[in-house]
């Protein structure tokens, strides 16, 4: 078994959405998704489809790496779209086996939340896919700053967030390595159930957690050895806010949400 998970990964490319100031596209997209669970009816849901569109189509990310990134997510998907199917039990019975009734607002229910979790998958994805975790953790460290003056550790904490980052492939290849080995010794981890597959994957903790462990000591003594005492961080890569560049983005970003508002209090 081939461990394959492209959640997270950066897609390089020279785009308007790669090139924007990572502040403004990591507040921008907790904007958009908190956005999406405003979106009430089908033209909402139109526009916010739309915003995604621009995005995708201004990001120059190929729309088979958006949507490899959401594989891993159909499930939960699918369960948020049953659920609401069957639980939901307003309006008309549109259709009836038994004790089985599906009521259409159980069906424009699970069409709506479902498509706008999509959405808000989505966009987390293509923030992930258009900026590096290095630019992510910076402009988080950036942007929360003002709360070191209340005492709280957020470049320690930023820090640590891009440790964790950076080291996610290192572990996913370790478990491949580690995958391969117990195969090679006869380690059966194909075509099992759920509960049988839990227990095959038991005997892989032990060696990850070792692995892990490793790392995290030769990390630690690397950064004893540079003298790194825990204090304020300099960077390579100044950010920079362009008044052209991402401030048309800023104003797509109202527009979006002036025309939002507009279809909530209209309809």
């Amino acid at each position: 078994m081939a461990l394959r998970s492209s959640i997270g990964q950066y897609y390089s490319a020279d785009s308007f959405l790669h090139r924007l100031d990572p502040r403004v596209k990591l507040v921008g997209t907790i904007a958009f998704m908190v956005s999406c669970f405003f979106v009430n009816n089908a033209p909402g849901l139109v526009l916010a489809s739309l915003a995604i569109a621009t995005a995708v189509a201004s990001s120059r990310v190929p729309a088979r790496t958006l949507l490899a990134q959401l594989k891993p997510l159909i499930l939960f998907l699918v369960i948020t779209s049953v659920i609401n199917l069957f639980f939901v039990r307003t309006g008309p019975v549109a259709f009836q086996m038994g004790p089985l009734a599906l009521h259409v607002g159980g069906i424009e229910a699970a069409l709506l939340y479902t498509a706008r979790f999509f959405l808000l998958l989505a966009a987390g994805s293509l923030l992930t896919l258009t900026t590096t975790p290095v630019a992510l953790t910076d402009a988080a460290e950036n942007l929360l700053s003002p709360l070191e003056r209340l005492g709280v550790p957020v470049t320690q904490a930023t820090l640590v967030l891009s440790i964790a980052l950076r080291f996610v492939p290192t572990l996913s290849r370790e478990a491949e390595h580690v995958i391969a080995a117990q195969t090679a010794r006869g380690a059966d981890l194909e075509n099992k159930s759920a509960f049988a597959y839990a227990r095959a994957c038991v005997p892989l903790i032990v060696p990850l957690f070792a692995s892990a462990l490793r790392h995290a000591e030769n990390l630690g003594r690397a950064m004893d050895a540079r003298c790194y005492t825990g204090g304020e961080r300099t960077h390579y890569h100044v950010m920079q806010f362009s008044a052209r560049r991402d401030g048309a983005a800023v104003a797509a970003l109202v527009l979006y949400f002036a025309l939002l508002a507009a279809i909530n209090l209209a309809g």
